[in-house]
């Protein structure tokens, strides 16, 4: 009896994901070239990945469109749509297969969004945010077309080609209906993931895909998956437990997999390179990395099956012992080419002079409680709020302001903190101040629901035992950013305390409290006491689920852009009066001190922080600076 073998094929999959409109290797926030970003360098891992094998697919996750200067310079152009947006020029150029898109693409609103796509030459797929529910999933009135098929004709080892067709579907998190709230309500809705998957998924089986690659613009993180429901905003090891999805692209979370750290989450593996036993990858920030995935398909008689696999991240930079960066990549010369023109006109906005500031606007010592960036921010809230809230019922109220660090290390690396000298100040230096596209509103808040939402920004720190030397101070699970301070109030943090909030801002403990001496104009707060709270609209709508934070409590809500109100304040010379204080102080705890990490640029501002017991102790060999401090 002649046994035939079965067919089999090679398939390369690349992805990009979280490029935040950073097309060239330059950093618009510190007017200089850098080695650790833009997609001019991935692009040419892509060229190079191409050629080494037969047969290649070329994918994007998501969030490409926001980010740099050069995001927002082209989305306020009143000409946007009449050529394409330089990053989807420059998407289109690199040779991009399809793509799904992030949460920041719903940034600047649903019109500039399809205006824009518009210009794409290749497949933009989304399955889970539909105009209209439908009784399923697979019947859903989608914003974009849910899936694509690609075809493709492969080869095998005899030279036998063979016609498969690669069907790519996208997901986006759930929870841009509460942070895009302004741009999205009443003109979308959205499903969880992994609903989406189910009902879309055999709908791209029986439409003829032999393959089927999610493109999750979500993380892995064990905390993510709620139980399986896929309902978080990280759902992609969700997805890959699902039957009929043989390849998982994820991102949001700005990691990189596989990848020589700890395992993101129970069922992946960095050694095969999948997650439950799927091929994964994610390919970190800014196009620092080039996600492959290899696929070796075979035919089993009924189907194409995935027989093995090899995922990979490709870096274009790596640090050597002191955290210095080295380039791996050098600039694809063609997308360089195409960007600069776009380039020279970012740089023509930025360079802009816009106010001055008497005093270093900085992020470094955030973590300490000592930010004069987050406290520009804060001034220029408060300020605003105040001037609107006048003649309103809720103008007798006393108004303070919430904000925390956005460049503050952590996976942007070393050099992501604000730095802005003393000086006249550049349009650059307000994208520096605040990145994102938010606006600012107010909530009316009690005095309890102040105490809680500062418990759960305190929930960053880890429980540090009385006495204990150079214990570590940041919990590595909780992003800086949920760091919220108030101004307006004053308050100790008492670190011996364990937490009340887990990472994602549910209560485990409600009995444990870290904030300690909370007061308001030297009198202590009492929990039935009303302020108005100002803080953008991402925290206000209840991003980082924080106490008090929502909708129905919104009493003002400016419709400006957070940057062009902080324009306005410095205009007005807010900056003036900054004060040199830390906005909060930890609880003394004699013969303890506790360590963090911090960026290079922090050793010419650490004689200025008035926080005693500072002390700086090297640098690592990621490039961050340790400090320590006398608790």
């Amino acid at each position: 009896m002649q046994v035939t073998s079965r067919p089999r094929v090679a398939l390369r999959i690349m992805a990009t994901t979280d490029l935040h409109a950073h097309l060239l290797a330059y950093d618009y926030y510190r007017d200089r070239a850098i080695d650790t970003a833009g997609l001019s360098r991935t692009a040419s891992l892509i060229r190079a990945a191409r050629a080494e094998v037969a047969d290649a697919l070329l994918l994007d996750n998501g969030d490409f469109l926001q980010g740099t200067p050069l995001g927002d310079v082209h989305a306020d152009d009143r000409n946007a749509g009449a050529d394409p947006h330089p990053v989807i020029a420059a998407m289109n150029a690199v040779g991009f297969d399809a793509v799904t898109l992030g949460n920041h693409e719903f940034d600047y609103g649903l019109d500039f969004l399809r205006r824009t796509m518009d210009g794409a030459r290749f497949p933009v797929v989304l399955a889970n945010v539909v105009r209209r529910l439908g009784p399923s999933a697979a019947t859903d009135d989608t914003l974009f077309p849910p899936y694509a098929l690609i075809p493709r004709r492969l080869h095998d080892a005899t030279g036998r080609p063979h016609d498969l067709t690669i069907g790519v579907i996208g997901f986006t998190p759930p929870q841009i209906m509460q942070w895009n709230r302004d741009q999205l309500q009443g003109r979308c809705t959205v499903r969880c993931a992994v609903d989406a998957a189910r009902g879309w998924v055999p709908v791209m089986r029986a439409a003829g895909a032999d393959v089927v690659v999610a493109l999750s613009h979500g993380g892995f993180g064990p905390e993510a998956g709620d139980g399986g429901s896929g309902a978080g905003e990280n759902a992609s090891a969700d997805l890959a437990a699902l039957d009929g999805i043989d390849a998982v692209i994820a991102g949001h979370v700005h990691e990189v997999f596989p990848s020589a750290g700890p395992e993101p989450h129970p069922a992946a593996d960095s050694r095969s390179g999948t997650v439950h036993g799927k091929p994964a990858v994610m390919a970190g920030l800014w196009g620092s990395h080039l996600g492959l995935i290899d696929l070796q398909l075979e035919h089993d008689g009924t189907r194409w099956r995935v027989a093995r696999s090899r995922s990979e991240a490709r870096a274009i930079a790596r640090r050597g012992a002191e955290g210095a960066p080295t380039a791996l990549a050098s600039d694809d010369p063609d997308l360089a080419e195409l960007a600069a023109p776009a380039h020279a006109r970012t740089l023509a906005f930025t360079r802009r002079t816009a106010g001055h500031s008497p005093v270093a606007l900085h992020s470094y010592f955030a973590a300490i409680g000592y930010d004069t960036a987050a406290r520009a921010v804060m001034r220029a809230q408060s300020w605003t709020v105040r001037a609107q809230l006048a003649g309103t019922p809720h103008a007798d109220l006393p108004v303070l302001s919430a904000a925390s660090a956005f460049k503050a290390g952590g996976r942007g690396g070393p050099d992501y903190y604000t730095d802005i000298a003393p000086g006249p100040m550049t349009l650059r230096d307000l994208s520096d101040l605040y990145v994102f596209t938010n606006t600012v509103l107010a909530l009316r808040v009690s005095g309890s629901e102040l105490r809680a939402w500062l418990e759960r920004a305190a929930s960053v720190y880890k429980t540090i035992r009385p006495g204990a030397r150079d214990a570590a101070l940041l919990d590595p699970a909780y992003p800086l950013y949920l760091l919220d301070a108030i101004e307006g109030l004053d308050y100790r943090i008492d670190l011996s305390a364990a937490p009340r909030y887990d990472v994602k801002g549910a209560v485990t403990a409600p009995g444990n409290a870290r904030i300690r001496d909370l007061a308001h104009d030297g009198a202590p707060v009492r929990d039935d006491d009303a302020f108005i709270l100002a803080c953008n609209s991402h925290r206000g709508l209840g991003g980082g689920h924080f106490p008090g934070s929502g909708p129905e409590r919104v009493v003002l809500h400016t419709q400006e852009a957070m940057r062009d109100m902080i324009l306005r304040h410095v205009a007005a010379g807010g900056l003036g009066a900054l004060p040199a204080t830390p906005l909060f102080r930890f609880a003394p705890m004699p013969g303890t001190s506790v360590m963090f990490a911090t960026g290079p640029g922090a050793l010419a501002h650490a004689p200025d922080v008035p926080v005693p017991g500072l002390d700086h102790a090297g640098r690592d060999d990621t490039g961050f600076d340790r400090f320590r401090l006398a608790l």
